[in-house]
C-alpha cells in the first residue's frame, strides 16, 4: 500500500479503529491481508487529520524499521508545510527520530511519551504531542496505546 503505516505488523490503523469504531480491525480489507487505503483516506479527510514525514529523503543504515538506523538526508520543510495548513493545531510524533527533528526545528524540549509541549510558530501556537510508537516492537499493549492517542484526540476535539 502506497500510504502511511502499511505494514500489517504496525498497529497505527488498529489504534485508530479501536478509538473511533471500537473495532481494531475496522480499517482492514475484507480478506484482512491489508489496510484499506481508500477507507483510511476518507476517514482522515473527514476528521481533518493530515499525515506527513519529517524527512523527505532518508538512508536506512540497517535492514530494519528502527528510527535509530535512519540517516536523514533531507528534512521536510516544516515551515512551508505548516504555512499550507493554517488550521493545524498540533503535531503528533510517533517515533524518536521525528520527535528529535521537530524539537530541534522549534527549539523546544521533548515531551515525555503521552504528553505535549507548546510550540510557537509565527503568529500561531501549536502543541507537540509525543505518542508511543505504533510498532509492535514498542512494549505497550494496543489498548494502552489507544488510550494515550484517544486522550490527544479528545483534547483536540477530533
Amino acid at each position: 500500500m502506497d500510504f502511511f503505516y502499511p505494514n500489517l505488523q504496525n498497529d497505527m490503523w488498529r489504534i485508530f479503529g479501536h478509538i473511533f469504531f471500537n473495532n481494531k480491525e475496522h480499517f482492514l480489507t475484507e480478506n484482512k491481508k491489508a489496510f484499506d487505503k481508500a477507507r483510511l483516506e476518507e476517514f482522515l479527510t473527514q476528521k481533518g487529520i493530515a499525515l506527513y514525514d519529517t524527512a523527505t529523503a532518508v538512508i536506512r543504515l540497517q535492514d530494519n524499521a528502527s528510527d535509530k538506523f535512519l540517516e536523514v538526508v533531507e528534512p521536510t520543510d516544516i515551515e512551508l508545510l505548516l504555512k499550507q495548513i493554517p488550521k493545524c493545531k498540533a503535531i503528533i510524533t510517533t517515533g524518536q527520530k521525528a520527535t528529535d527533528i521537530i524539537c530541534e526545528y522549534f527549539s523546544v524540549k521533548q515531551p515525555s511519551i503521552g504528553n505535549k509541549t507548546n510550540i510557537s510558530f509565527h503568529d500561531r501556537n501549536l502543541f507537540l504531542y509525543r505518542m508511543p510508537s505504533s510498532s509492535r516492537a514498542y512494549p505497550l499493549k494496543l489498548e494502552k496505546k489507544s488510550e494515550l492517542y484517544a486522550q490527544v484526540f479528545r483534547e483536540l476535539h477530533i
